[in-house]
């Protein structure tokens, strides 16, 4: 077998998984917003990646790779449809094993898809979806090919020694810095600040799915790096850049779920999944420029300033849904930065230079500060001109009744789980009534039970009303039955007492400030059972002397309707089976 089709194979195998990836991107964005705004989330992840690839099909390959330019591809723009007679010239700028051209081509395409999916995560639940769709478009039509072609398409950061092995700054960084612009141009989300600037938790309706898109991603992660290769004629370099790829993201999940463990004091789940892709990031660019060890110290590395720069940009009043900014923006560009000092020359047969702490000096670490400075502003500049155009004219931004009811119904009109909305009413108090409508089946009129009013009016009725914590029901269920209790209904409730929640919860380090807690309210009414018997079994099945032993409410009944006998009062009560 040739080693052309060895080579494209291995190509089109990588671009598979860095497609794969944008179901990774829905799932994470999806599962770490609100419920009402998913349909609208997934919607923006389908669009993105078909308007990325219709710009890059139609001007930005060209404006990549059109000529050896130092600013931007000028004389092969139009590519579709045909191979362009310079891909087959050995001195063409499409450097690398001559894989067939429409493989390169999709696999540069999906690279462009995926800088342009990191900006949907941090304009999520406020931005009008016309708008992201118009930015979409210009991103990928011109902003992020003329980034790749400096550093990707024979431009003046290749041609002074700038090194970007997988796109650390050409898709991470420039799609980071893109995030940016977007989420400052748009402004937080409603309730997102206090009246006192402090940012406040606004929790992801599902974590799940989020956990499912990073495992995604991790597993895209495997052809986005190793892919960037491009042939498989040395598998050693394949399997260097894989061990990397993988080591990097099992540190940086350790790390940053150790720092969010000290920092906040628990575990936070959305840290650990950020800490996971902020590992995958920061190794990227050097992926085969750096040894293991050293990718285990940028894992690290990464894993720990994600947890600080997610807090950072919510007290910079950064309103990022997903934590886009702090993963790909800040190390995609710490991780190419890191190229100057860790970069081993020899350490694969693609490495051509060494770092700093290598003997390499300060010209590859000035060489990859200046690209990225140099990147940062130029995306940044751009990206930002591109959406305060959009504001001034069609607007950015669904309007605070959209975003308070969900874009689902705003922008789209459906919602993602219209079969478990329950049907809330508001009443004057505030409080609300969940009615949940239950079929019954009707009973033959010769078998029904004759109504006989029985009214007992001389006979008290009371209810007893107790709220504890959702773990004791068992134990309040064994005392009742021991005095004669077996009717009770049990309702699941969320609530607190004047310990106001004693149970702190944080969201990515912000604490939530509901702290509403997990309680069963349990409702007994009586009629020939003394209250004060029923009290004391509660009170034995419940006390420990501790908040959340929970509450016992005792209220005067009027009167109470059998309605399958129409009995009442003390008769109504009576089950006799």
């Amino acid at each position: 077998m040739s080693q052309v089709i060895i080579d494209s194979f291995w190509v089109a195998l990588a671009a598979f998984l860095v497609f794969w990836m944008n179901l990774g991107f829905a799932s994470v964005e999806a599962g770490m917003a609100r419920a009402k705004n998913t349909v609208n989330i997934l919607s923006k992840n389908f669009i993105v990646f078909a308007v990325s690839s219709l710009g890059f099909m139609l001007l930005g390959f060209g404006l990549m790779f059109g000529s050896d330019n130092p600013f931007v591809g000028t004389d092969n723009l139009w590519i579709l449809g045909k191979i362009p007679e310079w891909y087959t010239n050995e001195e063409t700028i499409l450097l690398g094993s001559p894989i067939t051209f429409w493989i390169k081509f999709f696999w540069q395409l999906v690279f462009c898809g995926t800088a342009a999916t990191i900006v949907s995560g941090a304009v999520a639940e406020r931005v009008k979806y016309i708008s992201f769709i118009i930015f979409s478009f210009v991103l990928t039509l011109f902003i992020y090919p003329i980034v790749g072609h400096w550093i990707w398409g024979g431009g003046w950061l290749a041609d002074i020694g700038f090194q970007d092995f997988a796109g650390g700054t050409v898709v991470h960084g420039l799609g980071g810095i893109a995030a940016l612009a977007g989420a400052m141009a748009l402004g937080p989300r409603i309730g997102k600040y206090g009246k006192d600037g402090k940012p406040k938790a606004i929790p992801g309706h599902n974590m799940s799915l989020a956990v499912i898109g990073v495992f995604v991603l991790w597993l895209g992660w495997f052809g986005f790096n190793p892919g960037s290769t491009l042939s498989f004629a040395e598998p050693g370099d394949v399997a260097h850049v894989l061990l990397t790829t993988n080591t990097a993201a099992i540190i940086a999940i350790l790390a940053s779920t150790a720092t969010s463990w000290i920092k906040i004091g628990k575990p936070d789940l959305g840290m650990t999944i950020n800490g996971c892709l902020a590992g995958l990031v920061i190794i990227t660019p050097g992926a085969a420029y750096v040894s293991i060890p050293v990718s285990m110290l940028l894992g690290a590395i990464g894993g720990v300033i994600v947890v600080f720069a997610v807090m950072m940009f919510d007290r910079l009043k950064v309103d990022d849904p997903v934590g886009a900014t702090s993963v790909h923006l800040v190390n995609g560009f710490l991780g190419t930065i890191a190229v100057g000092l860790f970069a081993k020359e020899g350490v694969t047969t693609l490495s051509p230079a060494n770092g700093l702490f290598y003997g390499g000096g300060f010209k590859l670490l000035g060489v990859q500060i200046l690209g990225v400075v140099s990147v940062a502003v130029f995306g940044f500049l751009t990206s930002i001109l591109v959406w305060q155009i959009l504001k001034k004219t069609i607007g950015i931004r669904v309007t605070a009744k959209e975003e308070l009811e969900g874009l689902d119904i705003g922008e789209h009109g459906n919602e993602a789980y219209p079969g478990f909305a329950p049907a809330v009413e508001t009443l004057a108090d505030g409080e609300e009534v969940i009615a949940v409508s239950v079929p019954q089946e009707s009973v033959p009129s010769d078998e029904a039970v004759k109504v006989i009013n029985t009214a007992d009016t001389g006979a008290k009725i009371t209810k007893v009303s107790i709220v504890t914590a959702p773990g004791k029901l068992h134990k309040l269920q064994t005392e009742l039955d021991a005095i004669g209790i077996t009717g009770l209904t049990v309702t699941n409730v969320l609530g607190f007492g004047m310990q106001k929640g004693h149970a702190r919860e944080y969201y990515r380090g912000n604490p939530v400030e509901t702290n509403l807690l997990p309680k069963i309210k349990v409702d007994i009414v009586v009629c020939k059972t003394p209250v004060p018997a029923l009290v004391a079994a509660a009170k034995k099945a419940l006390y420990t002397g501790n908040y959340g032993d929970g509450k016992i409410f005792i209220s005067n009944v009027e009167n109470a309707v059998k309605i399958r006998t129409g009995e009442e009062g003390y008769s109504a009560l009576q089950d006799e089976i």
